[in-house]
């Protein structure tokens, strides 16, 4: 195979030339976590690399739920639900997590691609249509390539383009879909879902809202971007993962009895893939039970939020303006980014470059994100640290 020739090989050269100057900040290796700490290399880094926005991989509740689940129904279930792989406590997790969000039913599904994968290809069919916000993750933008029916863009969080598109489609097609991330992953904002809600309910369309960052951490006890707003009967479809908030890993997709038994019965992702495992089932629904029995969880992570927010400000970064635990710093340039990250980690804090094509060309940033159980000293050394880069990097404090 000449790998020279295939698609992406740019993308290896690349790579290797990071390498080759130290500046390649991928698959860094972690040798061990307690949480809020990582080690790397044999040193000790503060992680506000993480989307561990509750802080509760290493809680002891859930650590040991975990075990016991591993105990009683072994490490895996070796087999998709559809068949043999269906567990009690899947369909108790789905319980609890529809009563959280505030739909009828819910369905959990083995990662959270897989459940975007298999709910959005499986709701528009061949005389149906996809609306993306241009913004959308990655993972919905592969959900739009297996759908049978076309996908149309509207300029990020605009109305007026989201209208014109709507106006220009909902004629065409049997159903029209309005997909969209609940809070974006780079940049920590919010979509702007009553707006959208309008426009969908003005035009006959259905709305799919994928909160893989807002379930956990939005809303009253963080169940969601919906509950946020208080527009939870006003969506049709509404998608997490756990891999964030829940401290495990698997997505879930929530909505009307009738439209999950439909997924359920369609999506290939779900039928065609080994259910979710034991240990991942009784983490989330450990993390469950702290969110439902500590009142301080939410409290701690929002004055982490807020005391990094009024630091960066106090620093002069430019930060998107975000409403979240996510707060991207931005750079800019991408070489600067990279030598950013590496002055971070050899001053002991652990971030991640994000870079184009993932944002807009000349808007390469550092992604930060906080938990609930970041202490206060922590956070401290963190603005410490970043206020010596803005120094040594000369960090613009505008978006341009």
């Amino acid at each position: 195979m000449n790998i020279e020739s295939m698609r992406g090989y740019k993308m290896i050269q690349k790579a290797n030339l990071l390498r080759a100057n130290n500046l390649y900040p991928f698959f860094r290796s972690i040798e061990d976590s307690e949480g809020t700490v990582v080690q790397v290399d044999g040193i000790d880094q503060i992680m506000i690399g993480s989307n561990n926005y509750l802080g509760l991989t290493h809680h002891p509740h859930v650590v040991e739920s975990a075990i016991k689940a591993i105990e009683k129904y072994g490490t895996g279930c070796t087999g998709s639900r559809f068949l043999n792989g269906n567990l009690s406590i899947h369909e108790e997790l789905e319980d609890r997590l529809a009563t959280y969000v505030g739909h009828e039913k819910a369905l959990v599904f083995s990662t959270g691609m897989q459940t975007n994968l298999g709910s959005i290809s499986a709701i528009c069919g061949p005389k149906d249509c996809l609306i993306f916000d241009s913004e959308n993750h990655a993972s919905l933008i592969d959900s739009s390539r297996l759908a049978l029916g076309p996908t149309f863009k509207y300029k990020h969080n605009n109305m007026e383009s989201l209208e014109q598109v709507l106006a220009e489609n909902v004629n065409r097609f049997n159903n029209v879909w309005i997909v969209t991330d609940g809070v974006f992953s780079m940049t920590g904002e919010l979509a702007l879902l009553p707006e959208v809600v309008e426009l969908a309910e003005k035009y006959g369309a259905h709305i799919y809202n994928d909160d893989a960052h807002g379930i956990g951490v939005m809303g009253k006890k963080g169940s969601g971007t919906l509950d946020h707003f208080d527009i939870v009967d006003r969506v049709a479809l509404n998608m997490g993962t756990f891999s964030k908030s829940f401290a495990s890993i698997g997505g879930v997709v929530t909505g009307s009895a009738d439209m999950i038994d439909y997924i359920k019965h369609t999506a290939r992702s779900f039928m065609f893939s080994a259910s979710m495992a034991p240990s991942a089932v009784a983490t989330v629904a450990a993390c469950l039970d702290v969110i439902e029995e500590d009142n301080t969880l939410h409290e701690r992570l929002w004055n982490n939020v807020a005391m990094m927010r009024n630091g960066f400000k106090e620093i002069g970064f430019y930060t998107y303006n975000s409403q979240t635990p996510i707060i991207p710093i931005f750079i800019g340039d991408e070489m600067k980014a990279l030598m950013v990250t590496n002055f971070l980690k050899d001053n002991g804090v652990f971030a991640t470059p994000v870079l184009p094509p993932a944002v807009p060309k000349g808007e390469a940033l550092i992604r930060t994100s906080y938990m609930a159980s970041h202490s206060s000293a922590e956070l401290t050394k963190v603005l410490e640290v970043l206020n010596m880069a803005k120094k040594e990097f000369d960090i613009p404090a505008t978006l341009h």
